[in-house]
């Protein structure tokens, strides 16, 4: 019996964090899969959500920024504004750039926001970062505070696919998609292209301070490796790219199923390592364990990255490729690369 509820228990884990990945890619897909804007700085802007939440709703706090003991939504909606302001605060400087200049900016601002919180003691605690952070429903007893925090994640997931899914049919989301085929025809239809990529960009950065919010109270401490660039960059764009780039739902099933292979993978070395080991069937000393447990981590990224070209190869646009809506009404018949200006 015992065997059963550490399972479920441990479906209640991927599911809560696939949840969280969800909100990542979904800012991400606002940011590439509508407008084209390559953020290679996606670790950056979940660690200033993480950080935020964390500071502002722990309630003791003697090494560090903190003790407002904040409530727990107020802090969340505050994560979502700074990293918006700190990504409207980017892209005043860099959304003119394109591609590859872009994507070099941001991986930079990244690592910058990491070296911050890694050497402002003051305000993170440095490399030993920010413990005891309050979450959602943990009062509640086992496993319904579990349970009561993934039907929280899974219910701003379904609201910010509800949100993104009116606003990708909407005039705003075909002006978007007109941006990342065309500038030139998007700006010829007068079409402020500067403020579009400026907002698609304030959207998802906040997106991805929501996730770094719910990350915090998932597990009650962070500290510098929040902004790890393999898991909270590569890992994301990975999750985007094989779900299926431009589509909302292609975004949140590939976070869900790489996540479902990360986390798997990570299990299974470990069974296979403990069955190797002197206290299995003894054919790995402790020190050989301990090497193979090096090369699986390495071995884990490179599963991730077979997966991708695998599914580059059979399916370039993704599992659930995009699906561009319908046009609107007054635009049937018509050749126009973009709504009217009116719209």
């Amino acid at each position: 019996m015992e065997q059963y509820y550490g399972l479920f228990i441990y479906g209640l884990s991927l599911l809560t964090m696939g949840g969280i990945y969800a909100v990542l890619t979904l800012g991400l897909n606002v940011q590439w899969g509508f407008t084209g804007l390559f953020n290679a700085g996606v670790a950056g802007f979940l660690a200033v959500g993480a950080y935020v939440q964390a500071i502002l709703t722990t309630p003791i706090c003697t090494a560090h920024l903190g003790c407002y003991d904040w409530p727990i939504p107020l802090a969340m909606l505050a994560a979502m504004v700074l990293s918006a302001a700190v990504g409207w605060a980017i892209a005043k400087i860099c959304i003119r750039l394109r591609a590859d200049y872009l994507a070099i900016a941001t991986i930079g601002i990244a690592e910058i926001l990491r070296l911050v919180f890694k050497n402002e003691i003051w305000a993170t605690n440095g490399p030993r970062g920010v413990s005891q952070i309050p979450k959602a429903f943990e009062g509640l007893p086992a496993p319904w505070n579990t349970i009561a925090f993934l039907g929280m994640v899974l219910g701003l997931v379904a609201a910010i696919y509800v949100a993104l899914e009116l606003a990708r049919r909407a005039p705003w989301g075909r002006v978007m998609t007109a941006i990342r085929e065309d500038e030139s025809a998007a700006a010829a239809a007068g079409k402020n292209v500067e403020a579009f990529r400026l907002e698609s960009f304030v959207v998802g950065s906040a997106l991805m301070g929501l996730g770094g919010a719910l990350l915090a109270q998932y597990l009650k401490q962070i500290d510098p490796q929040v902004s790890d660039p393999l898991t909270a960059t590569f890992l994301v764009w990975v999750m985007l790219v094989a779900g299926g780039s431009a589509n909302n739902r292609g975004a949140v099933l590939g976070a869900v199923l790489l996540w479902a292979v990360w986390s798997g993978s990570e299990i299974l070395s470990q069974h296979f390592l403990g069955l190797l080991s002197p206290n299995g069937l003894g054919l790995l000393s402790i020190k050989e364990a301990g090497d193979w447990s090096i090369r699986f981590a390495y071995l884990r990224v490179f599963l991730i990255g077979l997966i991708l070209q695998f599914i580059l190869q059979k399916r370039p646009q993704g599992i659930l490729p995009e699906v561009r809506p319908k046009p609107h009404p007054r635009l049937r018949g018509s050749t126009a690369p973009v709504a009217s200006k009116g719209e």
